[in-house]
């Protein structure tokens, strides 16, 4: 919506190309053409215009790098510790807190469809996993860090050195360490 009414539109203008058919409310806020196609990763999108500070992680992340066949059906989302938890019927989103630094390091702003969002980056979101295992399954962790090795999407070093920096790796050693030299 602040995107329109920049553009020069008025609240009276949006609700009659609403009414007409001619935009679409996806959710408070936010709006799209009605004729436009919807893309693969549009709840992603519709989160990262919706939560602006956030990062996309933990299976959605896993998902968009193509590391997984899940479907999320919520999009994962990490905020600061102290963010206000925005309160958003569509799309899903479970919120995940995570430390200043850990919403900065090793994430990448990618654009979709002419939108910037912030992700984690394979290895990261493999680190991610595992971190949160007890929420996402253990078995989600294992196999996206089986996935990152098969597709060459990071290497046991990188994992090792993110898993390190954020204090995963005593949990994580057996299962790199198995896949690196097994498979």
């Amino acid at each position: 919506m602040s995107e329109i009414l920049a553009a020069g539109a008025t609240a009276t203008a949006v609700s009659r190309l609403e009414r007409d058919g001619t935009i679409v409310r996806l959710s408070r806020g936010l709006y799209q053409l009605a004729d436009r196609p919807l893309e693969a990763n549009q709840p992603l999108i519709e989160a990262a215009k919706l939560v602006s500070k956030g990062v996309i992680c933990l299976v959605s992340a896993l998902s968009y790098h193509e590391l997984t066949d899940q479907i999320p059906r919520r999009v994962s989302m990490a905020i600061g510790p102290r963010d206000w938890l925005p309160q958003i019927t569509y799309p899903p989103i479970r919120f995940f807190r995570f430390s200043p630094d850990a919403l900065t390091k090793h994430v990448e702003t990618r654009t979709i469809d002419g939108v910037d969002i912030r992700v984690t980056n394979p290895a990261r979101t493999i680190v991610d996993l595992f971190k949160y295992r007890g929420k996402v399954g253990q078995n989600v962790a294992i196999d996206g860090l089986k996935e990152v090795f098969r597709q060459r999407r990071a290497t046991p070093a990188e994992v090792h050195n993110i898993a390190a920096e954020m204090k995963q790796w005593k949990v994580m050693q057996p299962y790199v360490e198995a896949l690196s030299f097994n498979g």
